[in-house]
């Protein structure tokens, strides 16, 4: 159901059974897939793909164009995947040409109030983003990631599938895979347990990561020597191929 308030430009492409609550503007380049609702006073503008089974709650901007003073009206994407639930307030961007030139949100992704997905992020699938976790531009985060709310993440900074972060973060380098951190500026504070066991991880795969970071955090080795030692490792380990492929494209360091 499209309420009468509501604003879809003819251009628009709407699959079945899409809701349109009352006050909200669909632009004229935007694709929305079945079955997602979209709330009251919700703007969706710029060359915006949403997949089916989404629910977008009131008061949020998707689409809207990069805060990015570089950007010159270049026809940039934002593409949203299937399932995911989206809060009040939250603002997803465009991207820009200087990067893929989209930004991305998966599948199955639970969305906090207030967030915030810079120009030319890309976020996977099943991660939570408690409220106000803030992504700068050209951010990588992998799926089953866990952002604490009020989590502020630098710009170009990775972080890992099924690593959490506590209240407050601030992210200036990587985060790697598994690994829990917290603080201003995030220092790491071990494997995220829990979190692993949830997912079906064995107890035994479980000990073996925090070997594994007990290698990379404990153990007075270089990086590169670290890295050697989960290699060496890795037929009996194979949960340590996500933190070899994570560590191979690191930039900006990991934290510390």
């Amino acid at each position: 159901m499209i309420h009468q308030t509501a604003i879809v430009h003819p251009g628009a492409r709407l699959g079945a059974n899409v809701s349109v609550g009352a006050y909200s503007i669909i632009g004229e380049h935007v694709q929305i897939g079945d079955n997602t609702e979209i709330g009251p006073h919700v703007v969706i503008e710029g060359h915006t793909t949403i997949g089916r089974d989404n629910r977008i709650f009131q008061f949020c901007s998707i689409g809207a164009e990069p805060q990015d003073k570089k950007y010159a009206g270049e026809p940039t994407r934002l593409e949203i995947g299937d399932r995911n639930v989206i809060r009040e307030f939250c603002t997803f961007n465009l991207g820009t040409i200087q990067d893929g030139g989209v930004t991305r949100l998966g599948n199955d992704n639970w969305i906090m109030a207030y967030v915030h997905l810079a120009h030319d992020c890309q976020v996977g699938s099943h991660t939570i983003f408690a409220n106000n976790a803030q992504l700068a531009g050209h951010c990588h985060v992998d799926d089953h990631a866990i952002l604490g709310g009020f989590t502020v993440v630098h710009q170009f900074v990775r972080i890992g599938a099924h690593s959490m972060t506590g209240m407050g973060t601030i992210l200036f380098q990587d985060l790697p895979p598994y690994v829990t951190a917290a603080g201003n500026t995030a220092s790491p504070y071990g494997i995220n347990s829990e979190g692993l066991k949830r997912r079906g991880f064995s107890s035994e795969a479980v000990m073996a990561l925090k070997r594994a970071y007990r290698a990379i955090y404990k153990s007075g080795l270089t990086l590169e020597e670290a890295k050697a030692k989960l290699e060496a490792d890795l037929a009996k380990h194979p949960e340590y191929q996500l933190l070899l492929d994570f560590l191979a494209v690191s930039k900006r360091g990991i934290v510390r």
